[in-house]
């Protein structure tokens, strides 16, 4: 591995999330193995140390000016040793600090036992017991780190529960202890941080599922290694657009006819809402033209968009388009089932969402002919319809979220947006996304069908299939967008 990229080592070069362009992620074997390398070939110098002195950096502009000490709490790890290695560096910026820890000094791995013994050499004492009637400028979680195995249980959880209770801000180092770094699922309770430092790259259980509401704002510590010498993970935070993501400019000497004719199949009667809220943002996101297939015969006008277009179903998918949404209101009729039989045919990009994604978990058959289509597809599935889809329940689809939608893009050949906190967008090469735009407003009917009519206008205007629906994604999930 190549020598650090700062002269150095103890000076932390922290990003936010928001500074960064689509970082990878790293699943925690992969931490393990960049920090094995290290070690190996850099004996003399040590990472712990370097984690130490970012976190230190950062703990010392959150702790609140209330004077009271900083409480620093120890893990049986190397996640410990970070912590500890935190102690003694704010110990020396004149900080009052108070460790606890239960964890066995003689059973510390090796750099952590060595930390360990540099805070006990400077003077530093270590509490055995949770101090819950001492009140702190601030708490930093060093209990459990990426190699947590096993759910959060007795002392363990009371410590956790009693550090979520205390009124300060609250510092996560790596991730929030209790968190499955790679998948984002709580294993029986977890750390709620208001902030968390990250060491060497980002992992993804800290962008979907529930590790957005227990890692707070983000922090990135790359602690000194250079990003190009690290393995190229499959995955990467969606963390703001690419050049990929975007259209080139239009020309002033344009038409309509150059951005795309978009078809909509839905819209069955008491669920044409859906039909109409996808047609107007495929305008919105500058389609040329919009043709809705509603199957409520009685609906011939959008008095709120006259601009879009409407047709019977089966006329419509028969018509010249660039790209064909199916499933915005669509319902699992005889006649829905037929609609989307022959839509799967289209020679040309599709887009399956709401009672498409219901109706090919249904038949056999017809997830067979989508799994064959030769066009791009794309599924933009909640966890309920993946579940579905999967022949799981959504619980094990919110388990493994990552896994869930890498399942359902190589079963299908086709570009999946898990939809949630921190939609997962997967790729039929195997790599993925975890959006980070977004929020709870998104949670709310009609929300999905605006994803459809979004990343179907950007199909039409030409971006490539994956480009368009990682780029609607992240817009959908913008203020206003």
């Amino acid at each position: 591995m190549a020598e650090p990229e700062r002269p150095d080592p103890h000076s932390p070069m922290r990003s936010a999330l928001r500074e960064l362009v689509s970082p990878p992620l790293f699943m925690a074997a992969d931490i393990r193995e960049i920090d094995r390398q290290w070690a190996a070939s850099h004996p003399a110098i040590s990472l712990m140390e370097r984690a130490g002195a970012a976190a230190a950096e950062l703990a010392g502009s959150l702790a609140s000016e209330s004077g009271e000490a900083v409480l620093v709490l120890a893990g049986p790890g190397n996640n410990g040793g970070d912590a500890l290695v935190t102690a003694r560096l704010l110990a020396a910026q004149g900080f009052r600090v108070d460790v606890a820890s239960r964890a066995d000094p003689a059973r510390l791995p090796p750099d952590a036992m060595r930390a360990w013994a540099a805070w006990r050499e400077s003077g530093g004492s270590v509490l055995a017991a949770f101090p819950a009637s001492r009140r702190y400028s601030l708490v930093i979680d060093g209990l459990f780190g990426v190699g947590l195995q096993r759910d959060v249980t007795g002392e363990d959880a009371r410590w956790i529960a009693l550090a979520n209770g205390l009124a300060c801000p609250r510092l996560a180092l790596d991730v929030p202890s209790g968190l499955d770094s790679d998948r984002g699922r709580v294993r029986g309770c977890a750390f709620l941080a208001g902030h968390t430092l990250t060491f060497l790259g980002l992992k993804p259980g800290l962008l979907t599922a529930s590790g957005p509401d227990h890692a707070g704002e983000l922090h990135l510590d790359r602690l000194g290694l250079d990003p190009a010498t690290l393995p190229a993970p499959l995955g990467i935070a969606l963390s703001g657009l690419e050049t990929r993501h975007r259209l080139p400019a239009r020309a002033r000497d344009s038409h309509k006819g150059q951005f795309g004719h978009v078809g909509i199949v839905g819209g069955a009667g008491g669920m044409v809402g859906a039909c109409l809220i996808a047609g107007r943002a495929a305008l919105q996101q500058g389609a040329g033209s919009v043709t809705l297939g509603v199957l409520d015969e009685r609906i011939v006008v959008d008095y709120g968009e006259p601009r879009l277009m409407f047709a019977v179903p089966e006329h419509l998918l028969n018509a010249h388009l660039e790209v064909l949404a199916v499933g915005p209101g669509l319902g699992q009729s005889t006649r829905a089932h037929a609609l989307l039989q022959t839509a799967l045919a289209a020679p040309c990009p599709l887009v399956l969402d709401a009672d498409a994604l219901n109706l090919l978990a249904s038949d056999p058959e017809l997830a067979s002919q989508a799994a064959r289509r030769s066009q791009p597809t794309l599924l933009t599935p909640h966890p309920g319809e993946a579940a579905r889809l999967l022949g799981v329940t959504s619980g094990e689809i919110q388990a493994n979220r990552i896994e869930a939608a890498t399942r359902l893009s190589m079963h299908f050949h086709a570009d999946v947006a898990l939809k949630g906190n921190g939609t997962v967008i997967a790729h039929p090469d195997g790599r993925y996304a975890i959006n980070t735009s977004g929020g709870p407003w998104l949670a709310q009917a009609g929300s999905g069908d605006r994803l459809t009519g979004m990343a179907s206008a950007l199909l039409g205007q030409g971006m490539a299939a994956g480009d368009a629906l990682e780029a609607a994604v992240w817009l959908h999930g913008q203020p206003g967008g």
